[in-house]
């Protein structure tokens, strides 16, 4: 019998709904907007959206049809697809005003191109939920490190009563996914070239946010949904690989998550909920030697592990981990290795940016997927016996 995930997106949205996660294409200075980032991160939700969804020409190919024949699944009909900024913001417009449809954005977009009425969840509310400033509101005060928010102008100044090791934050809007905007300072150094950034950003950035560094002893997105039916419900914890400066390296399904954690991010959900926020949102929460929690991110949005939660029924062994790896040069290499692996069934496809889709000039592939095993270190073999077959450098 097949086993479904255990809820899609479409059960959350009303059904005039579609829903990009593609971040704008104007420029923002606390993400790393390279175009065919963004333009992969359009594919990830495919296998958990029943939803109709706008995703990048590139990320519906050949190639991908043939990773989701081999687990049993097939493209979505419901997608839209685009090609470059013309075209998607042309394709947004057509099914906000056109078609009549309200679009549900995982990154605000700018007023020319949907207006806030068009958004599922109220774009202020939406842009409000998840500004890193804002977070002692949503916590109502409680699981904060020690912090301090700041206009741009008077950060110099601010973190000279700082005592290192401390983190930097942009105080707004901006998302800065997969660390990329999180600046972890443990040097001298390491705050020059957080102020170089922050001068880079100056024009887009009001508040900057100096924050205690926790020592963590887990780090864990704990994540919900907001079901028409069933309320509140608790979708799963991942556990978050970072570096020590605070850079994503993927995620593994969290065992024996403590109760008090996951009432913590219940309490963040609720809160989201009463201000307006409808569908799937995680949460960052550090705990300490002591046990203490301390919210880091309040992601009021999917999450690049919601598949790897949602689609644990379909997955084989305990321990499940989802990453994304980019081709080194030889697309054709690194499809092939991914064709083995998923062959072998150890390795989960969720999405498949291909490279090969660009004529004129060469594209490095990008791919996105779930390990599963019956132990960590089985899908740490697997990983480098994968890197060595494709030609990837170790990460």
């Amino acid at each position: 019998m097949e086993k479904f995930p255990k809820m899609t997106m479409g059960e959350l949205y009303d059904t005039d709904t579609v829903y990009t996660s593609r971040p704008s294409y104007v420029s923002n200075p606390w993400l790393e907007t390279d175009e065919h980032q963004s333009n992969f991160l359009t594919g990830r939700e495919m296998l958990i959206s029943n939803l109709p969804m706008v995703v990048h020409e590139a990320s519906v190919t050949d190639k991908l049809e043939t990773l989701f024949k081999m687990i049993g699944r097939t493209i979505p009909e419901n997608v839209y697809t685009f090609h470059d900024q013309q075209s998607y913001e042309a394709l947004l417009k057509k099914l906000a005003y056109d078609d009549n449809r309200h679009i549900y954005f995982q990154y605000i977009h700018g007023e020319d191109i949907v207006t806030g009425d068009k958004y599922v969840i109220d774009k202020d509310i939406f842009s409000k939920l998840n500004n890193k400033s804002k977070i002692p509101e949503w916590t109502n005060g409680k699981y904060l490190p020690k912090r301090q928010v700041v206009p741009i102008d008077q950060f110099e100044a601010a973190i000279q009563q700082w005592e290192l090791p401390f983190v930097i934050k942009p105080g707004d809007e901006h998302p800065t996914a997969g660390g990329y905007g999180v600046m972890i300072c443990y040097t001298p150094e390491d705050v020059e070239k957080a102020k170089a950034r922050i001068q880079g950003a100056k024009d887009e950035t009001e508040m900057i946010i100096i924050e205690e560094r926790i020592e963590a002893v887990d780090n864990y997105c704990v994540q919900f949904a907001l079901h028409p039916e069933r309320g509140i419900v608790y979708l799963g914890t991942a556990k978050q690989l970072t570096n020590e400066y605070g850079f994503y390296n993927g995620n593994t399904n969290a065992k024996d998550v403590p109760e008090y954690v996951i009432e913590a991010g219940r309490e963040l959900m609720q809160v989201g909920v009463d201000n307006g926020f409808v569908g799937v949102a995680g949460f960052d929460l550090l705990v300490d030697a002591k046990g203490d929690v301390y919210a880091i991110d309040l992601n009021y949005r999917q999450n690049g592990s919601t598949s790897m939660l949602l689609l644990s029924p379909v997955l084989k062994g305990k321990h499940h981990k989802f990453y994304s790896y980019f081709a080194n040069g030889d697309n054709t290499r690194f499809f092939n290795t991914i064709v083995e692996f998923v062959e072998r069934g150890v390795l989960y496809p969720l999405s498949y940016y291909d490279g090969d889709w660009y004529q004129d000039k060469h594209i490095n592939s990008r791919f996105g997927g779930i390990w599963h095993a019956d132990s960590l270190e089985d899908i740490e073999q697997l990983e480098r016996e994968f890197e060595a077959k494709a030609g990837l450098e170790p990460h």
